[in-house]
């Protein structure tokens, strides 16, 4: 094999496994982090990072309960998408532009002894205790990651409420609350993961069947809910400007419309009168006129 072709192998070869192990050392970074954030396990089955293309794909993301619960995940989330601002992660920092979670189920389960899994999170953790996560992150000795989130997209399938403090068969009851709606200028994780957490259960009965306090968590996430009802209202004035829009284009067509058809209307008259005068002209009555 001649020599620049070995080159070219061995320079495929070397940035293949950077690109592999680049994949790799991101999908174990987040999910530590993940787990530094919720206190959880988290598992991500496909991670793909571009560098080129400043775009995350991750793929069958499952965070689990701890030990002590029948059923091993708490979120199935099918797909997250991110676009992320690629000086910022060289700053320590990170800035995702835009991101997209598709969340299919969650699972809020209550175990033989009455616990709650939800009560395992650390958000809820530190607003049992009335502080703040970062407060009590602190105080264990973790600092969570900087992080700015310009635009999320949250979708969510269906809440699965499973108790098993009674006798026999775990009671299950199911909510299809199908939520697909936007927010902006997320700063910190906790308030990620508190947002999930409260929009997954404010249309459910969850909350006053488990005795959870679903307010005091809903009040840590007040400004990123307000941000989510300003983007509906802005996304509501465009809608309505773009049917305005629409409606006078449509009416000043209409107008052009029937001015075009009043001049081919006059058009064929005059036509017609043209050519009944031709042939008055050229026909001659044995009567005269």
């Amino acid at each position: 094999m001649k020599r620049p072709v070995m080159v070219l192998v061995a320079v495929l070869a070397v940035l293949l496994v950077l690109s592999f192990a680049k994949d790799m050392i991101v999908k174990v970074s987040v999910e530590k982090g993940v787990q530094m954030v919720t206190g959880l396990s988290l598992k991500i089955k496909s991670f793909n990072v571009g560098i080129v293309k400043t775009l995350v794909g991750i793929k069958d993301l499952r965070l689990f309960n701890p030990e002590g619960y029948k059923d091993r995940v708490m979120l199935d989330m099918p797909e997250i998408y991110v676009d992320y601002d690629l000086p910022s992660v060289f700053q320590g920092k990170v800035h995702l532009e835009e991101m997209r979670i598709d969340m299919k189920e969650f699972t809020v389960v209550k175990n033989e002894r009455g616990e709650l899994n939800l009560n395992s999170l650390k958000v809820v953790q530190a607003q049992k205790e009335g502080k703040k996560p970062q407060e009590k992150a602190a105080q264990e000795g973790k600092k969570a990651p900087e992080i700015q989130i310009d635009s999320l997209s949250l979708k969510i399938g269906k809440v699965i409420y499973k108790d098993y403090s009674r006798s026999g068969k775990p009671s299950v009851q199911e909510f299809a609350v199908n939520i697909n709606e936007k927010y902006e200028n997320i700063t910190d994780p906790y308030s990620l993961v508190s947002l999930i957490v409260v929009k997954t259960l404010m249309n459910t009965s969850i909350s006053r069947l488990t005795d959870f306090d679903l307010g005091g968590l809903q009040g840590t996430v007040s400004d990123t809910l307000s941000s989510a009802q300003k983007a509906a209202a802005k996304a509501a004035v465009q809608a309505e400007a773009s049917v305005r829009e629409g409606a006078k284009q449509a009416q000043e067509a209409a107008a052009v419309a029937h001015k075009e058809a009043e001049k081919a209307v006059i058009d064929a008259q005059k036509s017609m009168e043209d050519a009944a005068r031709e042939l008055q002209e050229k026909i001659k009555l044995p009567f005269g006129e």
